[in-house]
């Protein structure tokens, strides 16, 4: 159907399958990263196609630069304008709201802080950072009147798809963003299968899907999301089931 936006979206492990052909073949209208993947990796599938590729940082990726990055994305380094530190070909939406092939994307990087090390917080300070991506939803919202369509984060909620063990602990205040946002879909990674099914949760109305190594999502923008997917073992091709 004509409104149905098929997503690729990659986390926390090279999927040596997903080759520029299969990328190619599966024909993707948006591309997410939800973090801990190598920028040549990310490069390597914003160069395949010709489609928008955006990310989040996860705990494993290099420290960013410091900088300031505008409300329209222009980045300031030192007082000058710079290009952003990212993969090239693709465009950072930590702390950011974006609308990006039909969709309307909020992010939010890293995870539960276990040692030292970039894109790593505090529960505190993730409730500061969740607040801000709120108001900045509802500021573009106020200028450009519609929902979140999609969450994308490295980490998922706590106590929603997490594990105990403390560096793998989910993030407390994205139960708020979910509450205030109600995106209708959360992808998220960080959490690795090792083999396992990892079966869809839901916060509200929002679907939450772990996309560990990748997936590819037939998504309607205001329709519920359904549980088949395309996995990294099922081919994507340009038809198949929606999701």
């Amino acid at each position: 159907m004509d409104d149905v936006v098929r997503i690729l979206a990659v986390a926390d492990e090279v999927a040596h399958n997903l080759t520029p052909a299969r990328i190619q073949m599966c024909r993707p209208d948006l591309v997410v990263a939800c973090g801990d993947l190598p920028w040549d990796y990310l490069e390597l599938i914003a160069s395949s196609i010709d489609s928008p590729v955006v990310f989040v940082p996860g705990n494993h990726d290099r420290a960013i630069a410091p900088g300031r990055q505008a409300r329209n994305g222009a980045y300031f380094h030192s007082g000058l304008l710079v290009d952003p530190p990212r993969p090239h070909g693709a465009v950072n939406v930590d702390l950011r709201v974006i609308d990006v092939a039909g969709l309307r994307i909020a992010g939010l990087g890293g995870c539960v802080r276990y040692r030292d090390g970039p894109h790593q917080y505090t529960q505190r300070e993730y409730h500061r950072r969740a607040a801000k991506l709120v108001r900045r939803a509802r500021r573009l919202a106020r200028n450009a009147p519609g929902q979140v369509d999609l969450l994308l984060t490295h980490a998922p909620p706590r106590g929603v798809g997490d594990e105990e063990d403390r560096p793998h602990l989910g993030i407390e205040a994205l139960h708020t963003v979910v509450a205030k946002l109600q995106p209708t879909l959360h992808l998220h990674g960080h959490i690795h299968p090792h083999g396992r099914t990892m079966a869809d949760r839901t916060l509200g109305s929002t679907t939450i899907r772990n996309v560990v190594p990748f997936k590819v999502i037939d998504f309607r923008p205001g329709h519920p999301v359904e549980s088949s997917t395309y996995s990294a073992t099922t081919p994507p091709s340009s038809t198949g089931p929606a999701a």
